[in-house]
Protein backbone atom coordinates (compact mmCIF):
# COMPACT_ATOMS: atom_id res chain seq x y z
CA UNK A 1 0.00 0.00 0.00
CA UNK A 2 1.48 3.44 -0.92
CA UNK A 3 2.70 5.80 1.75
CA UNK A 4 0.73 8.51 0.84
CA UNK A 5 -2.10 5.85 1.28
CA UNK A 6 -1.61 5.08 4.44
CA UNK A 7 -1.18 8.33 6.20
CA UNK A 8 -3.57 10.30 4.34
CA UNK A 9 -2.97 13.34 1.59
CA UNK A 10 -0.85 15.64 1.90
CA UNK A 11 -1.80 19.38 0.93
CA UNK A 12 -0.51 20.05 -2.81
CA UNK A 13 1.88 22.96 -3.49
CA UNK A 14 -0.47 26.31 -3.96
CA UNK A 15 -3.56 24.87 -2.29
CA UNK A 16 -5.18 27.20 0.43
CA UNK A 17 -5.07 25.52 4.18
CA UNK A 18 -6.58 27.54 6.85
CA UNK A 19 -5.14 27.09 10.46
CA UNK A 20 -7.95 28.21 13.16
CA UNK A 21 -6.03 29.54 16.61
CA UNK A 22 -2.36 31.10 17.60
CA UNK A 23 -2.02 28.88 20.14
CA UNK A 24 1.68 26.79 19.87
CA UNK A 25 0.00 24.13 17.97
CA UNK A 26 -1.69 26.30 15.50
CA UNK A 27 1.89 28.37 15.51
CA UNK A 28 3.85 24.88 14.13
CA UNK A 29 0.76 23.25 12.02
CA UNK A 30 1.08 27.29 10.05
CA UNK A 31 4.95 26.86 9.25
CA UNK A 32 4.98 23.29 8.71
CA UNK A 33 2.58 23.76 5.77
CA UNK A 34 4.07 27.01 4.70
CA UNK A 35 7.45 25.39 4.66
CA UNK A 36 5.41 22.14 2.76
CA UNK A 37 4.40 25.24 0.09
CA UNK A 38 0.98 25.70 0.56
CA UNK A 39 -1.00 28.34 1.28
CA UNK A 40 -1.57 29.17 4.48
CA UNK A 41 -4.02 31.95 6.33
CA UNK A 42 -4.26 31.73 10.18
CA UNK A 43 -7.51 32.66 11.68
CA UNK A 44 -7.21 33.85 15.54
CA UNK A 45 -9.99 35.61 17.38
CA UNK A 46 -7.98 37.43 19.86
CA UNK A 47 -5.55 40.20 18.80
CA UNK A 48 -3.66 40.52 21.77
CA UNK A 49 -2.89 36.36 21.09
CA UNK A 50 -0.07 37.12 18.59
CA UNK A 51 2.89 39.27 19.38
CA UNK A 52 4.70 41.75 17.06
CA UNK A 53 7.27 38.84 16.84
CA UNK A 54 5.02 36.19 15.85
CA UNK A 55 3.27 38.71 13.38
CA UNK A 56 6.54 39.35 11.71
CA UNK A 57 8.03 35.72 11.41
CA UNK A 58 4.25 35.01 9.88
CA UNK A 59 4.71 37.56 6.94
CA UNK A 60 8.32 36.19 6.27
CA UNK A 61 6.80 32.83 5.63
CA UNK A 62 3.97 34.26 3.36
CA UNK A 63 1.06 33.19 5.77
CA UNK A 64 -1.93 35.27 5.77
CA UNK A 65 -3.53 36.56 9.47
CA UNK A 66 -6.54 37.22 10.30
CA UNK A 67 -7.89 37.96 13.43
CA UNK A 68 -11.17 38.90 14.77
CA UNK A 69 -14.28 36.52 14.60
CA UNK A 70 -14.24 33.85 11.84
CA UNK A 71 -16.57 33.65 9.08
CA UNK A 72 -17.80 31.49 6.14
CA UNK A 73 -15.88 33.67 3.56
CA UNK A 74 -12.37 32.82 5.92
CA UNK A 75 -12.71 28.78 4.79
CA UNK A 76 -13.82 29.32 0.74
CA UNK A 77 -11.44 27.41 -1.29
CA UNK A 78 -9.21 25.93 0.82
CA UNK A 79 -8.22 22.40 0.99
CA UNK A 80 -7.63 21.64 4.80
CA UNK A 81 -8.58 23.26 8.03
CA UNK A 82 -6.13 22.82 11.13
CA UNK A 83 -8.60 24.02 14.53
CA UNK A 84 -6.08 24.40 17.25
CA UNK A 85 -7.39 21.84 20.00
CA UNK A 86 -10.45 22.87 21.98
CA UNK A 87 -12.05 24.48 18.85
CA UNK A 88 -14.84 21.93 17.93
CA UNK A 89 -15.02 20.56 14.60
CA UNK A 90 -19.20 21.01 14.69
CA UNK A 91 -18.51 24.94 15.02
CA UNK A 92 -16.18 24.38 12.20
CA UNK A 93 -18.02 21.81 10.13
CA UNK A 94 -21.20 24.69 10.31
CA UNK A 95 -18.42 27.49 8.72
CA UNK A 96 -16.83 25.28 6.19
CA UNK A 97 -19.95 23.66 4.29
CA UNK A 98 -22.29 27.49 4.46
CA UNK A 99 -22.54 27.19 0.94
CA UNK A 100 -23.92 23.70 0.66
CA UNK A 101 -23.12 23.67 -3.26
CA UNK A 102 -19.28 22.92 -2.32
CA UNK A 103 -17.59 20.43 -0.73
CA UNK A 104 -16.32 21.29 2.64
CA UNK A 105 -12.64 21.34 3.07
CA UNK A 106 -10.83 18.22 5.58
CA UNK A 107 -10.89 18.88 8.95
CA UNK A 108 -7.81 17.91 10.43
CA UNK A 109 -5.79 17.99 13.75
CA UNK A 110 -2.35 19.12 13.95
CA UNK A 111 -1.29 15.68 15.04
CA UNK A 112 -2.67 14.39 11.90
CA UNK A 113 -1.34 16.99 9.52
CA UNK A 114 2.17 15.89 11.13
CA UNK A 115 2.16 12.20 10.96
CA UNK A 116 1.21 12.43 6.93
CA UNK A 117 4.72 14.08 6.60
CA UNK A 118 6.76 11.65 9.46
CA UNK A 119 9.39 9.72 7.39
CA UNK A 120 8.24 6.25 8.89
CA UNK A 121 9.61 6.45 12.71
CA UNK A 122 7.13 4.36 15.17
CA UNK A 123 4.85 6.11 17.65
CA UNK A 124 3.86 5.19 20.76
CA UNK A 125 0.95 7.37 21.69
CA UNK A 126 -0.76 7.78 24.85
CA UNK A 127 -4.39 8.80 25.75
CA UNK A 128 -7.10 8.65 28.62
CA UNK A 129 -9.24 10.70 31.00
CA UNK A 130 -5.98 11.08 33.45
CA UNK A 131 -2.91 9.92 33.75
CA UNK A 132 -1.52 10.77 30.47
CA UNK A 133 1.37 12.83 30.68
CA UNK A 134 3.05 11.35 33.51
CA UNK A 135 2.21 7.36 31.37
CA UNK A 136 3.77 9.01 28.32
CA UNK A 137 6.92 10.87 30.39
CA UNK A 138 7.69 7.03 31.57
CA UNK A 139 7.27 5.33 28.42
CA UNK A 140 10.31 8.23 27.41
CA UNK A 141 11.96 7.55 30.59
CA UNK A 142 12.10 3.24 29.95
CA UNK A 143 12.93 4.19 25.93
CA UNK A 144 15.75 6.17 27.18
CA UNK A 145 17.11 3.88 29.50
CA UNK A 146 17.31 0.88 27.19
CA UNK A 147 19.53 3.64 24.77
CA UNK A 148 16.92 4.66 22.34
CA UNK A 149 16.75 8.48 21.17
CA UNK A 150 13.31 9.48 21.78
CA UNK A 151 10.87 12.62 21.07
CA UNK A 152 8.26 13.39 23.89
CA UNK A 153 5.82 15.56 22.51
CA UNK A 154 2.13 16.25 20.73
CA UNK A 155 -0.54 17.56 23.52
CA UNK A 156 2.38 17.87 25.97
CA UNK A 157 5.15 20.24 25.30
CA UNK A 158 6.37 20.35 21.70
CA UNK A 159 3.49 19.95 18.79
CA UNK A 160 4.70 17.25 16.07
CA UNK A 161 5.14 19.49 13.79
CA UNK A 162 8.11 21.34 15.40
CA UNK A 163 9.37 18.09 15.84
CA UNK A 164 8.84 17.79 11.88
CA UNK A 165 10.51 21.20 11.20
CA UNK A 166 13.37 20.28 13.44
CA UNK A 167 15.11 17.63 10.61
CA UNK A 168 15.35 15.58 13.63
CA UNK A 169 15.20 12.18 13.57
CA UNK A 170 14.05 9.80 17.07
CA UNK A 171 13.98 5.93 17.37
CA UNK A 172 10.86 6.22 18.68
CA UNK A 173 8.05 8.79 18.78
CA UNK A 174 5.93 9.19 22.62
CA UNK A 175 2.92 11.34 22.12
CA UNK A 176 0.67 12.35 24.42
CA UNK A 177 -2.90 12.76 22.62
CA UNK A 178 -6.40 14.12 23.45
CA UNK A 179 -9.88 13.52 22.63
CA UNK A 180 -10.19 17.11 21.10
CA UNK A 181 -7.04 15.81 18.79
CA UNK A 182 -7.78 12.34 18.07
CA UNK A 183 -11.66 13.54 17.25
CA UNK A 184 -9.64 15.08 14.33
CA UNK A 185 -7.70 12.09 13.10
CA UNK A 186 -8.24 9.74 10.35
CA UNK A 187 -5.27 7.95 9.30
CA UNK A 188 -2.96 8.31 12.25
CA UNK A 189 -1.76 5.27 13.59
CA UNK A 190 1.35 4.37 16.41
CA UNK A 191 2.57 1.28 16.79
CA UNK A 192 1.63 1.16 20.30
CA UNK A 193 -1.24 2.88 21.87
CA UNK A 194 -2.41 3.18 25.47
CA UNK A 195 -6.18 4.11 26.12
CA UNK A 196 -5.72 4.28 30.34
CA UNK A 197 -8.99 5.05 31.36
CA UNK A 198 -12.34 6.81 30.49
CA UNK A 199 -14.35 8.73 32.80
CA UNK A 200 -16.79 11.62 32.64
CA UNK A 201 -14.93 15.24 31.41
CA UNK A 202 -15.08 17.35 28.95
CA UNK A 203 -18.54 17.15 28.94
CA UNK A 204 -18.79 20.73 28.09
CA UNK A 205 -16.68 19.90 24.39
CA UNK A 206 -18.75 16.67 23.75
CA UNK A 207 -22.28 15.82 23.41
CA UNK A 208 -22.00 13.12 25.33
CA UNK A 209 -20.09 10.02 27.24
CA UNK A 210 -20.48 8.48 23.98
CA UNK A 211 -19.12 10.83 21.38
CA UNK A 212 -16.12 11.33 24.20
CA UNK A 213 -15.44 7.20 24.12
CA UNK A 214 -15.82 7.19 20.35
CA UNK A 215 -13.04 10.23 20.48
CA UNK A 216 -10.44 7.97 22.81
CA UNK A 217 -11.14 4.82 20.16
CA UNK A 218 -10.08 6.56 17.55
CA UNK A 219 -6.72 5.97 18.37
CA UNK A 220 -6.81 2.61 17.81
CA UNK A 221 -9.10 2.52 14.34
CA UNK A 222 -5.66 2.21 11.70
CA UNK A 223 -3.94 -0.44 13.88
CA UNK A 224 -3.53 -3.71 12.37
CA UNK A 225 -2.25 -7.17 13.70
CA UNK A 226 0.79 -6.22 14.49
CA UNK A 227 0.44 -3.34 16.32
CA UNK A 228 -0.24 -3.02 19.85
CA UNK A 229 -3.29 -1.93 21.79
CA UNK A 230 -2.83 -1.24 25.71
CA UNK A 231 -5.90 -0.51 27.77
CA UNK A 232 -7.82 -0.01 31.40
CA UNK A 233 -8.88 -3.30 32.56
CA UNK A 234 -12.38 -1.73 33.03
CA UNK A 235 -11.99 -1.23 28.89
CA UNK A 236 -11.98 -4.48 28.07
CA UNK A 237 -15.97 -4.60 26.97
CA UNK A 238 -15.52 -1.68 24.64
CA UNK A 239 -13.08 -2.87 22.40
CA UNK A 240 -15.66 -4.99 20.76
CA UNK A 241 -17.74 -2.30 20.63
CA UNK A 242 -15.13 -0.47 18.89
CA UNK A 243 -13.46 -3.39 16.84
CA UNK A 244 -9.82 -3.62 17.55
CA UNK A 245 -7.69 -5.00 15.15
CA UNK A 246 -4.50 -5.34 16.96
CA UNK A 247 -3.03 -6.96 19.69
CA UNK A 248 -4.75 -5.82 22.99
CA UNK A 249 -2.68 -6.32 26.32
CA UNK A 250 -4.55 -5.30 29.39
CA UNK A 251 -3.32 -3.08 32.61
CA UNK A 252 -2.89 -4.59 35.71
CA UNK A 253 -0.55 -3.52 39.30
CA UNK A 254 1.56 -6.92 39.33
CA UNK A 255 3.52 -4.88 41.81
CA UNK A 256 6.43 -4.51 39.28
CA UNK A 257 7.91 -1.67 40.59
CA UNK A 258 8.92 -1.42 43.90
CA UNK A 259 11.11 1.82 44.33
CA UNK A 260 9.27 5.09 42.77
CA UNK A 261 8.57 8.47 43.66
CA UNK A 262 5.80 8.50 42.36
CA UNK A 263 2.58 8.99 44.97
CA UNK A 264 -0.91 6.94 44.56
CA UNK A 265 -1.70 3.41 43.26
CA UNK A 266 -3.38 4.60 40.04
CA UNK A 267 0.60 5.73 39.47
CA UNK A 268 1.55 1.80 39.85
CA UNK A 269 -0.90 1.57 36.79
CA UNK A 270 0.96 4.17 34.79
CA UNK A 271 4.10 2.60 35.54
CA UNK A 272 2.93 -0.94 34.53
CA UNK A 273 1.28 0.59 31.74
CA UNK A 274 4.41 2.25 30.18
CA UNK A 275 6.34 -1.00 30.82
CA UNK A 276 3.43 -2.96 28.33
CA UNK A 277 3.90 -0.05 25.63
CA UNK A 278 7.90 -0.03 26.00
CA UNK A 279 7.62 -4.09 25.77
CA UNK A 280 6.91 -3.71 22.46
CA UNK A 281 10.48 -1.89 21.40
CA UNK A 282 12.27 -4.49 23.55
CA UNK A 283 13.07 -2.32 26.40
CA UNK A 284 14.06 -5.11 29.57
CA UNK A 285 12.27 -5.07 32.67
CA UNK A 286 15.68 -3.89 34.49
CA UNK A 287 15.83 -1.01 32.64
CA UNK A 288 12.72 -0.16 32.81
CA UNK A 289 12.39 -0.73 36.80
CA UNK A 290 15.93 1.74 36.79
CA UNK A 291 13.28 4.38 34.92
CA UNK A 292 10.66 4.09 37.15
CA UNK A 293 12.76 4.65 40.31
CA UNK A 294 14.84 7.66 39.30
CA UNK A 295 11.53 9.17 37.58
CA UNK A 296 10.04 12.25 39.69
CA UNK A 297 6.55 13.07 39.70
CA UNK A 298 5.33 16.19 37.04
CA UNK A 299 4.59 19.22 37.95
CA UNK A 300 1.09 19.81 38.80
CA UNK A 301 0.59 16.21 39.32
CA UNK A 302 0.72 15.31 42.95
CA UNK A 303 3.96 17.52 43.19
CA UNK A 304 4.71 17.79 47.16
CA UNK A 305 5.52 21.64 46.95
CA UNK A 306 6.88 21.43 50.73
CA UNK A 307 6.15 20.49 54.41
CA UNK A 308 5.65 23.83 56.55
CA UNK A 309 4.91 23.20 60.20
CA UNK A 310 4.22 19.48 59.93
CA UNK A 311 1.72 19.91 57.29
CA UNK A 312 2.38 18.63 53.78
CA UNK A 313 1.44 20.83 51.33
CA UNK A 314 0.64 19.07 47.42
CA UNK A 315 -0.24 20.91 44.23
CA UNK A 316 -2.56 18.71 41.58
CA UNK A 317 -3.74 21.38 39.48
CA UNK A 318 -3.85 18.96 36.81
CA UNK A 319 -6.75 17.37 38.78
CA UNK A 320 -9.14 18.56 36.20
CA UNK A 321 -12.03 16.53 36.70
CA UNK A 322 -14.28 14.49 39.20
CA UNK A 323 -12.28 11.38 38.57
CA UNK A 324 -8.91 12.96 38.71
CA UNK A 325 -10.09 14.17 42.56
CA UNK A 326 -11.35 10.60 43.81
CA UNK A 327 -8.09 9.44 42.83
CA UNK A 328 -6.00 12.31 44.45
CA UNK A 329 -8.52 11.84 47.35
CA UNK A 330 -7.03 7.68 47.63
CA UNK A 331 -3.16 8.80 46.85
CA UNK A 332 -3.46 11.02 50.04
CA UNK A 333 -2.72 8.80 53.24
CA UNK A 334 -2.89 11.93 55.48
CA UNK A 335 -5.93 13.76 56.42
CA UNK A 336 -6.79 16.09 54.13
CA UNK A 337 -7.47 19.86 53.97
CA UNK A 338 -9.33 19.93 50.22
CA UNK A 339 -8.93 23.31 47.86
CA UNK A 340 -11.46 23.21 45.36
CA UNK A 341 -13.16 25.07 42.91
CA UNK A 342 -12.83 26.87 38.92
CA UNK A 343 -15.02 26.09 35.79
CA UNK A 344 -16.70 22.74 36.12
CA UNK A 345 -16.54 20.00 33.45
CA UNK A 346 -19.00 17.51 34.05
CA UNK A 347 -19.02 14.43 36.50
CA UNK A 348 -21.13 13.43 39.72
CA UNK A 349 -19.59 14.66 42.36
CA UNK A 350 -22.09 13.19 44.84
CA UNK A 351 -20.38 10.37 43.84
CA UNK A 352 -17.69 10.97 45.80
CA UNK A 353 -19.64 12.34 49.24
CA UNK A 354 -18.29 9.08 51.25
CA UNK A 355 -15.30 9.44 50.29
CA UNK A 356 -14.98 12.90 51.40
CA UNK A 357 -16.28 12.42 54.26
CA UNK A 358 -13.76 9.76 55.23
CA UNK A 359 -10.64 10.93 54.04
CA UNK A 360 -11.26 15.20 54.33
CA UNK A 361 -11.24 17.42 57.45
CA UNK A 362 -12.48 20.68 55.73
CA UNK A 363 -12.94 21.95 52.01
CA UNK A 364 -12.43 25.40 50.85
CA UNK A 365 -13.90 26.53 47.92
CA UNK A 366 -12.65 29.27 45.19
CA UNK A 367 -13.39 30.42 42.26
CA UNK A 368 -16.61 29.53 40.52
CA UNK A 369 -18.54 26.37 40.60
CA UNK A 370 -19.22 27.14 44.36
CA UNK A 371 -22.92 25.99 44.13
CA UNK A 372 -21.71 22.20 42.76
CA UNK A 373 -19.78 21.53 45.54
CA UNK A 374 -22.06 22.95 48.24
CA UNK A 375 -24.49 20.83 46.80
CA UNK A 376 -22.97 17.82 47.02
CA UNK A 377 -20.74 17.88 50.13
CA UNK A 378 -22.91 20.07 52.01
CA UNK A 379 -23.29 18.58 55.96
CA UNK A 380 -20.67 16.03 54.76
CA UNK A 381 -17.63 17.96 56.06
CA UNK A 382 -17.11 21.87 56.62
CA UNK A 383 -17.21 23.99 53.63
CA UNK A 384 -16.36 27.69 53.17
CA UNK A 385 -16.12 29.68 50.01
CA UNK A 386 -13.27 31.94 48.82
CA UNK A 387 -13.22 34.70 45.60
CA UNK A 388 -9.72 33.95 44.71
CA UNK A 389 -7.32 31.12 46.22
CA UNK A 390 -4.91 32.43 48.58
CA UNK A 391 -7.47 33.69 50.99
CA UNK A 392 -8.58 29.63 50.96
CA UNK A 393 -4.75 28.31 51.52
CA UNK A 394 -4.65 30.33 54.29
CA UNK A 395 -7.61 29.61 55.99
CA UNK A 396 -6.42 25.47 55.12
CA UNK A 397 -3.10 26.81 57.02
CA UNK A 398 -4.50 28.21 60.19
CA UNK A 399 -6.53 24.92 60.69
CA UNK A 400 -4.48 22.14 59.46
CA UNK A 401 -3.12 19.86 62.44
CA UNK A 402 0.46 18.23 62.54
CA UNK A 403 0.30 15.29 59.70
CA UNK A 404 -2.45 17.01 57.49
CA UNK A 405 -2.22 17.44 54.28
CA UNK A 406 -3.45 20.86 52.52
CA UNK A 407 -4.49 19.50 48.99
CA UNK A 408 -5.35 21.59 46.02
CA UNK A 409 -7.04 19.52 43.70
CA UNK A 410 -9.97 21.45 42.52
CA UNK A 411 -12.06 19.04 39.73
CA UNK A 412 -12.26 21.61 37.42
CA UNK A 413 -10.49 24.07 34.44
CA UNK A 414 -9.25 26.71 35.68
CA UNK A 415 -10.25 29.05 33.42
CA UNK A 416 -12.37 31.33 35.78
CA UNK A 417 -9.17 32.72 37.57
CA UNK A 418 -6.08 31.18 35.98
CA UNK A 419 -4.82 30.87 31.89
CA UNK A 420 -4.64 27.28 32.42
CA UNK A 421 -3.76 24.41 35.07
CA UNK A 422 -0.18 25.92 35.19
CA UNK A 423 -0.88 28.87 36.11
CA UNK A 424 -3.27 28.01 38.74
CA UNK A 425 -0.70 25.66 40.40
CA UNK A 426 2.48 28.49 39.97
CA UNK A 427 -0.46 30.45 42.08
CA UNK A 428 -0.47 28.01 44.85
CA UNK A 429 3.32 27.21 44.51
CA UNK A 430 3.82 30.74 45.44
CA UNK A 431 0.86 31.30 48.17
CA UNK A 432 2.47 28.47 50.03
CA UNK A 433 6.00 29.30 49.44
CA UNK A 434 5.08 32.41 51.12
CA UNK A 435 3.16 31.13 54.43
CA UNK A 436 4.44 32.84 57.16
Amino acid sequence: MALENIRGRRPCPGELAVVVGAGRSGLAAARLLADRGARVRLLERDADAVSADVKAQLGGLGVELIVGEHSPEHFENSAIVVPSPGIPASRLERLTTANKRIKGPEILAEMELAWRFLDGEPVLAVTGTSGKTTTASLAAAMLQTQGYTVFLGGNIGTPLSEYILSGRKADVLVLEISSFQLQTCSTFCPRVGVLLNISSNHLDYHKDMREYAEAKFRLFRCQEEGDLAVLGADLKPLTRVFRLQARQVYIENRGRFTKYRLLGTHNKLNMEAAWQACRFFGVREDRARAAVASFNPLPHRLEIVRTHRNVTYINDSKCTTVAALKVALQAVEQPVRLLCGGKFKGGNLADLRDLVKERVAEVALFGASREKFEEAWQGAVPVTWHERLEPAVRLLSAHAQKGDAVLLAPATSSFDLYANYMARGDDFKHIVEALP
